[in-house]
């Protein structure tokens, strides 16, 4: 299986959206992003890359698995 690799905050957001999350929405100390009843805290827009090991976070927090994530 491929694996994942660092991504941009615009890539993540773009990605979230095509998946149904709407936003992302600015409150608190982070943006966040809804779908349904889930809402889903991401990091602040930087320059560097989202990790690999904070976007794995992201997504089990999302409920999206590795597989749906690369082949989406």
């Amino acid at each position: 299986m491929p694996k994942l690799t660092p991504v941009s905050w615009k890539y993540l957001a773009k990605r979230l959206n095509k998946m149904g999350f709407e936003g992302p929405y600015s409150g608190g100390k982070h943006p966040f992003m809804i779908k349904g009843d889930l809402v889903l805290t991401i990091p602040n827009p930087h320059k560097a890359e989202i990790g690999v090991e904070l976007l794995s976070r992201i997504l089990k927090q999302a409920r999206i698995s590795r597989k749906e994530w690369l082949h989406n």
